[in-house]
């Protein structure tokens, strides 16, 4: 019998960086990653040594381990509005969602009605039938996927500087400025040296477009 989906929460919010920001959407977080173990012990050694978010566990609100795909994707489907005529729209997250995703959960999402998106590091296959792939490389971390809809890169990383990324065909590229690990809300950005360090790229380097996390500015999940 095929291992659990171990999922640490699943909340319905806005999207909060990238090209669907402002969208509201069902965030479906998996537990798990490839590039750190989530434990501060492990950090300074890690592939991703930025990374501000807790998934460790299935802890989190609505968090668990689903057997059946239908039952997960049912469990994402009832944090949608059931007034709303616009079609579902689902975030798998992590972590690295790619460690667990497969397409029987695909395919349950797409029978709920879902469009279907991923925020990957890119160093796994992307399985078929997903709507939208977002790529975020971190480190010196192999990347194998090499066509996505956005390429979103935190910015600067000595390991990982935009114009490594050259042979990735997105839609969209983004530059989101590296910000202090386990920070809640960001500081003065007018101030703040990575964020001006960003713009400046982007200036530079008209294909790149500064993605901020608006998330963290307003103050929502």
């Amino acid at each position: 019998m095929p291992s659990p989906y171990k999922i640490k929460e699943i909340f319905y919010t806005l999207q909060g960086e990238g090209a669907h920001t402002g969208r509201p959407a069902v965030f479906c977080r998996f537990s798990k990653c490839n590039l750190w173990s989530g434990k501060e012990e492990n950090r300074a050694e890690a592939i991703c040594t930025f990374c501000d978010t807790d998934f460790i566990g299935t802890d989190g609100v609505n968090g668990g381990l689903y057997e059946i795909p239908l039952d997960l994707a049912k469990k994402v489907y009832k944090l949608w509005p059931k007034q709303s005529s616009e079609r579902p729209f689902v975030v798998c997250t992590g972590g690295e969602p790619l460690l667990q995703m497969d397409r029987p959960l695909i395919d349950a999402f797409h029978q709920q009605g879902f469009e279907v998106a991923v925020e990957t590091n890119g160093t796994l296959p992307i399985p078929q039938g997903i709507d939208w792939v977002c790529v975020s490389p971190k480190g010196q971390s192999k990347i194998v996927v090499t066509d996505c809809n956005e390429l979103k890169l935190v910015f600067p990383q000595d390991n990982a500087m935009p114009e490594q990324f050259d042979y990735i065909k997105a839609d969209y590229f983004y530059l989101t400025p590296m910000s202090v690990p386990n920070s809640k809300k960001p500081g003065n950005l007018a101030q703040d040296p990575h964020t001006q360090q960003t713009i400046q790229y982007c200036l530079d380097h008209p294909k790149w477009r500064l993605n901020l996390q608006t998330h963290k500015l307003i103050d929502i999940a």
